[in-house]
């Protein structure tokens, strides 16, 4: 096809020649392509790891129990061979609790008080704050094997509870099932990031001596499994920051600047149409 270089009068009284007008209509197109269009996301998990490697070993941090401290709530269970005994000895009343997948829970157990004890039926006082699960539990068999005979007893965490906010596809608080929880667990808990999650920078909150702690974790990288934060307490708070194709399609300006170029090119558009090439 060929274009002419004579000029068309524009309303307003501006001249144009039809390769400029043609240039604005391609100029137009990119500029909407540019600002409509996103970039590549980051979606694989540990994009440092080879896909043709068959076996691999990575280091992987070591796990410490957890220490139980106020307002905790433990689960304790005291078995003994007299079946009267265990019922009494196995009394725990319901505390409200964290939210299970935004529906509340209440947990059975045994309050740490402000004094870092609690009390069992039978067994008394006994402290544990400070101490692991297992600590605790070893206390208790000795109190317990006063009174009875080859006792049994298992105590574990009522409310290990983890929030996990942003960009995830269940934000909430979890009651994990265990102590031995890890960044990657509370995650699958919230059903995994959404396609919007920044993988790259998930944020680790955690109170610790009266101070907060902030940790940055890439999952795009397997050194997250050596990190000593990838074992989460009780109470950590873990955050998906939005990527930027999120933030993108949520910025009302950017929506603005898109509906003018699309008023524009329009405007072009037409008056492309009116013209004789």
């Amino acid at each position: 096809m060929k274009f002419s270089n004579r000029e068309n009068r524009l309303p307003g009284g501006v001249f144009c020649s039809n390769r400029w007008l043609v240039k604005c209509l391609v100029t137009g197109i990119l500029l909407m392509g540019l600002f409509s269009c996103s970039g590549p996301k980051n979606i694989a998990y540990f994009r440092d790891v080879p896909d043709t490697v068959l076996n691999t070993t990575i280091a992987q941090a070591i796990y410490k129990t957890p220490a139980i401290q106020i307002d905790d709530i433990l689960q304790v269970t005291i078995q003994t061979l007299d079946p009267a005994a265990t019922a009494l000895l196995n009394q725990q009343s319901g505390i409200a609790s964290a939210q299970q997948a935004g529906v509340a829970t209440a947990a059975s157990g045994y309050l740490v008080d402000k004094d870092g004890n609690i009390a069992l039926p039978l067994i008394g006082k006994v402290n544990v704050k400070s101490k692991s699960t297992d600590e605790v539990r070893d206390d208790i068999q000795v109190k317990a094997a006063a009174l009875y005979k080859d006792p049994v007893v298992n105590v574990r965490f009522a409310n290990f509870k983890i929030t996990v906010l942003g960009e995830v596809t269940r934000p909430s608080s979890y009651i994990m099932p265990n102590e031995k929880v890890t960044i990657l667990d509370a995650l699958g808990a919230a059903g995994d990031l959404t396609i919007y999650g920044k993988r790259e920078n998930v944020l680790l909150i955690r109170e610790a001596a009266g101070k907060k702690e902030f940790v940055r974790f890439n999952l795009n990288n397997s050194n997250l499994f050596a990190s000593p934060y990838y074992y989460l307490h009780q109470g950590d708070v873990v955050y998906v920051e939005p990527n930027k194709s999120k933030i993108a399609a949520t910025d009302m300006q950017q929506v603005k600047r898109i509906s003018i170029m699309a008023s524009v090119l329009s405007l072009l558009i037409v008056i492309g149409s009116r013209i004789n090439f």
